[in-house]
């Protein structure tokens, strides 16, 4: 990866623009990342009545929009307009139309907060129509790359902007989001699945037969695409009736299966290079939201639980183990995780598990809340620290 990137600068046509707009993942990780950590402290003082917002939505759901419309959307954008170059071999989205898609972006983000005043339909419009183009973008390269078997991820898309509309609409004509918030959180758990599913274990590999030969995972196949289709089935149930004997059973099944399927891809052989043991611990959140989800659905845990086991777990640490692989990869750097990057993963852990932990006994629910806030934007913000200088400069 590293080797292709420093190839792609002496091509002709190299980017001699500003560096932070010579691929997708500079800004989005950049501005995605400070987004994640600044929103979360904004939302703890909200929540505890020190300030007040100015969003035509209800204070939760304005905090559920904006971490799940708002910065993985903005993360998502980064990985996907740096892997399509790659799947296609045409060059990368960047410099003009990169800066006007990352401005929309930071458009939407001061629509929502601020809808109150700007109006429900305007920030509706504004924030809706950087999915729709990020999803026109993806497929043009991908269509033009005639790389076909990537367009389901185009498809996941479109379909996190459904789920984006869904909650603005819901929000105006209801009063609060539900179905909205559950269509955006079912298509970021099968985009963990889907993507996840093809890079923990191939970088396994690759780090396996280079440096701890045996046992290694098994690729991405059959089992794998069987596990997504139900993992879709089962989330449809959940969508449509989260609370219902159907859905629990098939969430439970799906969470097994998440599990065997994890299990396959040689983890344990891991624990030397934190870079790569990241994206296994970040992928167990999934069967265990799957799991939680299913518990809660029978009555026996409160419905956070497994709602941010998916959000604050699969999502928070997996962001994390993406952003900082890609950037360390695409800007020639050697992939291991340094000690700074080691403190941010533990950060992330404590935050996915705090919050997890505080929806299970609300009874301690104010320190755990303050401990996972703080953790989740000491993780961000610190990833948008140490990064910054990668993230910016020339490589």
């Amino acid at each position: 990866m590293a080797n292709a990137a420093i190839m792609a600068a002496g091509r002709p046509g190299a980017y001699r623009g500003w560096p932070l707009l010579a691929s997708g993942f500079r800004p989005f990780f950049l501005f995605g990342s400070i987004y994640a950590g600044l929103a979360v402290l904004v939302w703890l003082s909200v929540f505890y009545g020190e300030l007040r917002l100015t969003s035509a939505f209800a204070p939760r759901d304005w905090h559920v929009h904006e971490m799940l419309y708002g910065y993985l959307p903005a993360v998502i954008t980064g990985f996907l307009f740096t892997a399509i170059p790659n799947w296609t071999g045409r060059l990368p989205i960047r410099g003009t139309p990169l800066l006007a898609l990352v401005l929309i972006w930071i458009a939407g983000r001061i629509g929502v907060t601020f809808s109150a005043e700007t109006g429900w339909l305007v920030a509706m419009l504004i924030d809706a129509s950087f999915l729709a183009l990020v999803a026109a973008a993806a497929a043009r390269e991908i269509l033009a790359g005639r790389n076909w078997r990537n367009l389901n991820v185009v498809m996941l898309v479109l379909l996190l902007l459904a789920g984006n509309v869904a909650f603005h609409l819901e929000a105006h004509f209801h009063g609060g989001a539900e179905a909205g918030i559950r269509i955006g959180i079912a298509v970021v758990v099968l985009l963990i699945s889907l993507i996840g599913g093809r890079i923990i274990p191939s970088f396994t590999r690759n780090w396996l037969v280079r440096e701890n030969p045996g046992r290694l995972p098994v690729p991405f196949g059959r089992f794998d695409v069987i596990v997504v289709v139900i993992s879709a089935l089962a989330l449809l149930c959940w969508i449509a009736n989260p609370g219902g004997i159907l859905a629990g059973a098939a969430l439970a099944l799906t969470g097994l299966l998440h599990l065997v399927r994890l299990a396959r891809w040689a983890g344990d052989r891991t624990a030397r290079e934190r870079l790569l043991l990241i994206l296994h611990v970040g992928y167990a959140f999934v069967p265990l939201g799957f799991l939680l989800n299913a518990a809660s659905a029978f009555g026996l845990v409160p419905a956070g639980a497994g709602i941010h086991a998916w959000m604050a777990g699969a999502a928070g640490i997996m962001t994390l183990a993406v952003m900082s692989r890609a950037t360390l990869g695409h800007t020639g750097q050697r992939l291991t995780a340094s000690v700074t990057t080691q403190l941010i993963y533990a950060a992330i852990i404590v935050a996915a598990l705090a919050r997890i932990c505080a929806a299970v006994d609300p009874s301690h629910n104010g320190p755990l809340l303050h401990l996972a806030a703080f953790a989740w934007a000491a993780a961000f913000l610190g990833f948008s620290i140490s990064f910054a200088r990668l993230l910016t400069g020339r490589s």
